[in-house]
Formats: structure tokens, C-alpha cells, sequence
């Protein structure tokens, strides 16, 4: 479903028709800036403009609140899945278990997060929150949600993180930072780096949103721009002798060029574009197959 906050409230809507979206639910009580809805459930997580301290979990089809937290500042993301429920703050995270809404653990004094960038695996049987591990390169803490300890620090960019993604079953993460040409993608478990795309040459690109199908195959990419880049991942296939030829010549090759120069020789490029009616302003992707 697709959840839409708004200055009157929050609505839901089917997307079994994406070209005809069905209202499924409308709130009109307050102007919401935040809101998730757990999966397909009834439960809704919300953050009102006029309580942004305040976290008010719902049951929308009873129309009833089944509590409400407060925290010492502003809420700036709430992730969910069916074991845990993650509210980001700017300097500190705090993990709660969604069935009694109790706290488990805080994970305080994060390095500075203004954007609240994090992300939690979807499975309650890789249960992993990925944060940013520093404020000034690209960093990603991978934190076990489930036993409460961290887990393992990946260097994924030299410069700070932009976006972050777990794959549906949690084994891999893909990561963008502020530059915003290349994206990588991670194993969760040890952060071997797996795959590297490129999204572009073009400066000054935000990248704002990263999300994978649902089969895992693909990953999607959204920015300030106009373009949406969908990639696929090709996992390797055994080489023909024509291909080991022209790896030697390119590890000949690469002896005699920067770094940064070879690694792009080596950049997936994007599978598929979709081109927005606008441009400039934090889109928002997901993939629905």
C-alpha cells in the first residue's frame, strides 16, 4: 500500500491498480509528517507537525491508539518491521519490540544523523538496522536488532552517506553517498563489497531514495533530478576464454591507471530509466511487481 501524510491527516491507498489508486483509509485530524504502516496490517506509526517528539502507534481500522511515546527530540524516521519498531533521532536510536512496545536497547551519542537516514531489514529472521557510522565519510553501522549488538562497520564511501536499502531478506545492503554518481551494494553479514553501479557523471546529484524488488533482482534509485534508475543484478557466470583474454589485458591495463579511473571501467550502468515530470525536489521510489 502506499501511506500519504498530509496538513489534514494521513490516507492510505491500494496499489493493486497503480493506475487507479484506491483510497483504503483517511485521517483528518492532524497535519502528519510522518507515518509507516506495518506492511498489509492495521498498525500505523505517525508524527504529527504539531508533536514532533511525539510517536503515536494506531489501529486504523479500529480507529483507536494503542500508545504513544515521547522522546527528548525531534522524531526524524520510524522503521517497522514484525518484531521490532526503530525510532531515529539525530544523535541516538531507540530500538522497541513492536509487540509490547517496550524498549529493548538505545544506541546513544550516534555521530550527528540531521536527516535521520537508517534502515531496518523487513525479515524478523535477519533482523539488521543499518545507520550511518560517521558524519563525515561514508560509513554504515550494521546493527544486530534482534540481539542487541552490534554487528559489523563498513567503509562503503568516502564521502557521507546519502541513502541506504536492505535487500528483502536482509543479506545485502545498498548504500549511496552525498556525491551521488555510484552506488554499492554490500553483504550485511561481513560487508563484502558485492556490486557497484554508476548513476551518473553529473554533479551536485542528491541522491534520496533507494529500494529493491521484492525479488531481490533489482534496485531502484531516485534523486533531485528528473531520472529514476532501475539496475539488475547479474550474478557471475563462468568466462568464456575470450573474457579471461580480456581481463588479463585490463589487469595489464590497470597497473598503469589511478584507481579511480579502473574502477570505472568496472561500474554496472542502469538497466532501465524512468523519467519524472519534474525535477529538484526528494523523491521517494519503491519497486511493485
Amino acid at each position: 500500500s502506499l501511506v500519504v501524510g498530509s496538513k489534514s491527516g494521513y490516507r492510505l491507498y491500494s496499489l493493486n491498480n497503480v493506475d487507479d489508486l484506491e483510497l483504503i483509509y483517511s485521517n483528518d485530524v492532524e497535519e502528519t509528517y510522518m507515518v509507516e504502516r506495518l506492511f498489509s496490517s492495521s498498525l500505523v506509526a505517525t508524527v504529527s507537525l504539531s508533536s514532533p517528539r511525539k510517536l503515536k502507534v494506531c489501529h486504523f481500522k479500529k480507529g483507536t491508539e494503542i500508545c504513544n511515546y515521547s522522546y527528548s527530540n525531534t522524531i526524524l524516521a520510524v522503521r517497522m518491521n514484525r518484531s521490532r519498531l526503530v525510532v531515529c533521532l539525530e544523535e541516538s536510536l531507540y530500538i522497541h519490540n513492536i509487540r509490547d512496545m517496550k524498549v529493548l536497547h538505545t544506541i546513544r551519542d550516534t555521530p550527528p544523523n540531521p536527516q535521520g537516514l537508517c534502515a531496518l531489514s523487513i525479515t524478523h529472521d535477519n533482523c539488521l538496522l543499518a545507520y550511518p557510522g560517521s558524519a563525515t565519510i561514508g560509513e554504515v553501522q550494521i546493527f544486530d536488532a534482534d540481539h542487541l549488538h552490534a554487528k559489523t562497520m563498513i567503509p562503503a564511501h568516502d564521502s557521507p552517506l546519502a541513502a541506504l536499502a536492505f535487500n528483502p531478506s536482509g543479506t545485502r545492503i545498498a548504500t549511496a553517498s552525498e556525491k551521488g554518481t555510484v552506488i554499492r551494494v554490500f553483504s550485511s553479514a561481513d560487508g563484502q563489497k558485492l556490486f557497484e553501479f554508476r548513476r551518473g557523471v553529473k554533479r551536485c546529484v542528491d541522491i534520496s531514495s533507494l529500494a529493491f524488488s521484492m525479488c531481490g533482482q533489482f534496485l531502484c534509485c531516485s534523486s533531485n533530478t528528473e531520472t529514476v534508475h532501475v539496475f539488475k543484478f547479474e550474478e557471475p557466470r563462468d568466462c568464456p576464454r575470450r573474457s579471461v583474454e580480456e581481463s588479463s589485458w585490463m589487469g595489464y591495463l590497470s597497473s598503469y591507471l589511478p584507481t579511480q579511473v579502473t574502477d570505472v571501467f568496472t561500474q554496472g550502468r542502469a538497466f532501465a530509466a524512468a523519467h519524472l515530470p519534474i525535477q529538484g525536489v526528494r523523491n521517494v521510489i519503491s519497486i511493485v511487481m
